[in-house]
């Protein structure tokens, strides 16, 4: 009994011993907490022997490679609420071991592309809540997963970071990826390949967003991911008439959608509360607009069919134009000279009438034709006809 007695207080000697300054170790020195205490880097007297840091409430500006030298046995980091605003390239390099990384409420500005490489690939969870500062921060995070090879990474926390729009393939370095929470940003879309390359994810929470419905595109996107369970409460959804393809879905996918019956209309204010699974056209007042709307999409389908055809008329003109070219040609020549003809004509009788000179020659012989024609007309009837016998040799 003494001797088990001295060998605990010799632990805990030891313990206190080799704990940092402003630490808490337990565990037998596998816990190290440095709570609030207004640490500006990570201490360097630091258990080998350690599995858990947890570094939290303090003023850490920046990580940089080498941090972590001598504590190669870390499964568990955290390093939340430090005001940590740069990720250094090969940070965590060090930490062969490490499973759970967690960055929590940090104002992130720059994340080297290698920030979180890790030789051998072993981090299964990362956590950022609230840390990208801006849109440059998802840019760089986006880098970083794609360069640190993340191939065994199960949980991935992006929530509270007011993200708006997530670039198509985002998570396609993530094949092993099976939670993803994206919960409280301001996400308003779906589009086609946002979730590609996780088709093994399991849970993705997309509550307390921005949606105010899913369309077609998103819901092709989300009936790909078969296996997941799908979290979409607190989100404004407007139960306007094109909501009902996403109520009719929310009843008839293979997708499962945990918390279904708290889906709710939050616009109109008519429909405020009402759950969206239940909702149709007569409860949105959409019948008559629906009737509408096939009325004019009939009417656009006529212009269509009116437009073709003439279309289709058109081209059989050119085509005629097109044959009878040479044809065509010469009557346009006719017409041409022949009018050109006319115009000469019209032409040269206004200069003979605008010219004095011109139409006093005019005038003169037009009186010697009238003075010939009327000497010719006497002659013609003073002289007579003679006939002259046959049997006469002239």
């Amino acid at each position: 009994m003494p001797l088990r007695l001295l060998l605990v207080l010799f632990y805990a000697c030891a313990s206190v011993a080799l704990c940092p300054p402003r630490c808490v170790c337990s565990d037998t020195l596998l816990t190290v907490r440095c709570a609030s205490a207004d640490l500006a880097r990570v201490p360097s007297a630091l258990p080998s022997e350690a599995r858990t840091l947890v570094i939290t409430g303090n003023v850490m500006r920046a990580l940089d490679n080498g941090a972590f030298n001598g504590v190669r046995n870390i499964t568990h980091l955290d390093l939340s609420n430090n005001g940590i605003m740069e990720i250094g390239s090969h940070s965590f390099s060090s930490l062969h071991s490490l499973r759970s990384l967690l960055l929590n409420n940090n104002p992130l500005t720059l994340i080297h592309p290698e920030a979180f490489s890790v030789p051998g690939c072993p981090l299964e969870e990362l956590a950022l809540h609230s840390s990208l500062y801006n849109y440059t921060s998802l840019t760089d995070l986006i880098t970083a997963l794609r360069w640190g090879k993340l191939t065994n990474l199960l949980l991935l926390d992006l929530s509270g970071n007011r993200l708006v729009l997530l670039p198509p393939g985002m998570f396609t370095t993530l094949p092993s990826l099976q939670h993803l929470n994206l919960s409280n940003n301001s996400l308003m879309a779906v589009y086609n390949g946002t979730f590609s390359g996780v088709e093994q994810l399991r849970k993705l929470d997309l509550s307390l967003n921005g949606f105010k419905t899913i369309s077609i595109e998103g819901l092709r996107e989300l009936e790909r991911l078969k296996s997941v369970h799908l979290l979409l409460s607190e989100n404004p959804f407007t139960c306007a008439c094109d909501i009902q393809t996403f109520a009719s879905w929310l009843n008839t996918s293979k997708v499962r959608v945990g918390d279904v019956d708290r889906l709710k209309c939050e616009f109109p204010e008519v429909v405020r509360g009402a759950l969206l699974r239940v909702v149709n056209a007569q409860t949105l007042g959409c019948s008559g607009r629906l009737q509408r709307e096939i009325l004019e999409l009939s009417l656009q389908t006529s212009y269509v069919f009116l437009g073709l055809v003439l279309g289709f008329v058109g081209m059989v003109f050119l085509l005629v134009v097109y044959l009878n070219r040479k044809g065509i040609k010469k009557w346009v020549t006719d017409i041409h000279e022949a009018c050109r003809d006319v115009l000469e004509g019209y032409h040269y009788r206004y200069e003979i009438d605008s010219d004095p000179r011109l139409g006093q020659v005019s005038k003169s012989q037009q009186g010697q034709c009238r003075r010939m024609d009327t000497r010719l007309a006497q002659v013609s009837s003073n002289s007579r006809i003679v006939q002259i016998p046959a049997d006469v040799a002239l």
